[in-house]
């Protein structure tokens, strides 16, 4: 061989080894990189679930954590993080709680709700069928959430006229309102998101009524359940002759020992035994001392205490203990013929959420007192921490910011108690009537958001497009004021749109595909409905510390990524974690059971004996139904 020739051969034999050495370099460093996406979406996902699980971190603060914590990895870029935003289905999903406001306006709900009452004369389980089956229907239109605070003082109204526990009618309520979001595909934002998530992968979004050969089934069995077990395992409480229809429910509330009270130089179990009150703590010269039945009051003390309310009120009808607002009415405004006592729900969506009562000036913008807050037993504790710890710093119980699902204790004149409707800001709970002002455009708001729906289902202009006209033409033929149409819960919106970029960051990192081939194993043993069957349960599972959108949109790339692994359609995956979201009972987390929380005066084990047997029967019959209606060979 010609030493040119040998010496160019050789040349050739190394520069192939140096460009296969560089290309096996580069796919070590792809594989690296793809390791360290798919690892840092799986710790943004663990971030989310801890912060979604921390009840006094606001949700909406969260979902903004998550696109930035997507945006400074680098996992997506900053278009790509904030693409949720701008969405075809986010927008139609704002529109769609717009027009929401304006059915309620109108009273539509409220005239079909105060004639539940009719069926109470045929007994208890007549009543609460009827309102079940009433409530289903109303929420495969509307929002659940919409649908539960619309109903929720009806129902307790009828209740008391039916002479029916309001604990045995507000659980079966919400629960109603989350089974009718699974008929149609405007009953619940859950259905919009993954239709919308399916359509960016290139497959058919989810049809209009795709979901109710299953979704109806869901909703008869969802109801028998609920119905015939319900007599067994939901409570009784009710209140004790006199209290008026209100609930017997601890309260929160602050108390001063004035300098010349009786009780000064008396032991501190002379309050709590004597008036029925618990003292959590006393504040004196700015040093928070622990709540001794043998400490000796000497006066000036502020004292945190809980109560229920008949214990709170009597307060302030004794000498030497006062109740001490931060702003108080006139006694002629509290004690006037027309003063009355309201508890009052705050809803989701509320301006008050995350702000304090000192905040938002309510005394002066309501005209209303509080005397007491009431919160789920879950977070109470937490709250009488805080409070203490604000008390120290001369701080009080106006300063607590509320959170949804807070119940207030106010006083004040009827009239300012009325001005509380339609309860945008704050639901009256205890079956005061109103009068809605709109009625006669009640027929006209119906055709209004009918005809903003069929417009968008058949496609005659986009959702976003048609859902914006309805909801600009229910302002301009006043079925709704702007000012209420726009107090919609923006933490949907910010939570839906968040979530959407965790679903692309887990498509681009590939985080889908590689906890999809995990769960795709299980199709080795038991088939592909065990894999639609781990993907339902896992849905539920993570629907409790995020939400149903959320979770949904989570689970929805790892099912895709199964699908094509296990070689079979992702239709009945997909159909199964859209309805799996909407049954997940056994927690109180859901926004439809936190608003009934509180004037229901449940417990968390209430919602886990009658929750478990209901999602146990509809996941076992998901299971089966699936992939009868999208098989998995299609």
């Amino acid at each position: 061989m010609p030493l040119i020739s040998a010496r160019s051969f050789i040349s050739k034999r190394r520069g192939a080894a140096h460009a296969g050495s560089a290309a096996r370099r580069a796919q070590v460093v792809g594989a690296h990189a793809r390791s360290m996406s798919i690892a840092l979406v799986l710790v943004i996902i663990v971030v989310a679930l801890v912060l979604f699980s921390v009840d006094s971190i606001p949700i909406e603060f969260t979902s903004l954590v998550v696109v930035c914590l997507l945006a400074l990895s680098g996992v997506l870029t900053p278009a790509q993080a904030f693409e949720g935003f701008s969405n075809d289905t986010v927008i139609f999903i704002f529109t769609l709680l717009a027009m929401t406001q304006g059915l309620a306006a109108t009273g539509v709900v409220q005239m079909v709700g105060q004639r539940m009452a009719f069926f109470a004369r045929f007994g208890h389980q007549a009543f609460v069928l009827a309102m079940m089956g009433v409530v289903a229907v109303f929420s495969a239109f509307i929002s659940n959430t919409v649908t539960t605070a619309a109903f929720l003082p009806v129902a307790i109204g009828a209740a008391q006229r039916a002479k029916v526990p309001r604990s045995k009618v507000l659980l079966p309520l919400a629960y109603a309102s989350m089974l009718g979001g699974t008929v149609l595909l405007f009953g619940t934002s859950t259905n919009l998101v993954v239709s919308a998530a399916l359509k960016r992968q290139g497959m058919a979004p989810i049809g209009v009524t795709e979901l109710a050969p299953v979704g109806l089934p869901v909703v008869l069995i969802g109801i028998a359940v609920v119905v015939l077990l319900g007599r067994w395992l939901l409570p009784a409480r009710e209140g004790k002759p006199g209290t008026e229809g209100f609930t017997l429910r601890d309260y929160l509330t602050e108390a001063v020992v004035p300098g010349d009270s009786r009780y000064v130089g008396q032991p501190l179990s002379d309050i709590s035994e004597g008036l029925g009150l618990r003292v959590i703590g006393v504040v004196r010269d700015g040093e928070t001392l622990s709540a001794k039945p043998g400490y000796v009051l000497t006066g000036d003390e502020r004292l945190v205490v809980e109560g229920k309310r008949e214990d709170i009120l009597r307060v302030k009808d004794l000498r030497g203990i006062e109740l001490r607002p931060d702003v108080r009415l006139s006694d002629a405004e509290l004690e006037g013929p027309e003063s009355m006592l309201a508890e009052v729900g705050v809803p989701p969506g509320s301006p008050l959420v995350g702000r304090s009562l000192k905040e938002t000036l309510f005394v002066e913008r309501f005209g209303l007192v509080a005397l007491g807050l009431h919160r789920r037993p879950a977070i109470q504790r937490n709250t009488k921490l805080q409070l203490l710890r604000r008390s120290y710093h001369h701080h009080s119980l106006s300063t607590l910011p509320l959170s949804v699902g807070d119940v207030l204790l106010l006083r004040g004149p009827r009239q300012k108690v009325a001005e509380l409707a339609p309860g945008h800001t704050l639901m009256v709970l205890e079956g005061h009537e109103y009068e809605p002002p709109r009625y006669a455009k009640a027929l006209l708001a119906v055709l209004l958001f009918l005809g903003a729906l069929a417009a968008g289902s058949l496609g005659w202009v986009p959702l976003s497009v048609a859902g914006l006209t309805g909801m600009l033409l229910m302002i301009a033929t006043g079925c709704v004021d702007a000012r209420t149409a726009f107090r919609v819960d923006w933490r949907v919106v910010l939570l839906i749109g968040s979530m959407m970029a965790l679903g692309l960051a887990m498509e681009v990192s590939g985080a889908g595909k590689f906890i999809g081939d995990h769960v795709a194993r299980l199709g080795a043993y038991g088939g592909p409905r065990a894999v639609l069957a781990l993907l339902m349960v896992l849905t539920i599972l993570l629907s409790a510390p995020m939400s149903n959108q959320a979770a949904a949109l989570v689970v929805l790339p790892v099912a895709l990524n199964a699908a094509a692994q296990l070689g079979v359609d992702v239709r009945p995956f997909a159909m199964g974690i859209t309805l799996a979201a909407s049954c997940s009972f056994i927690t109180p987390l859901e926004p439809s059971c936190v608003l009934v929380y509180g004037p229901g005066h449940y417990r968390f084990t209430d919602f886990f004996r009658l929750g478990t047997p209901l999602t146990a029967a509809l996941v076992v019959f998901l299971v089966f139904a699936v992939p009868v209606v999208w098989p998995f060979h299609a």
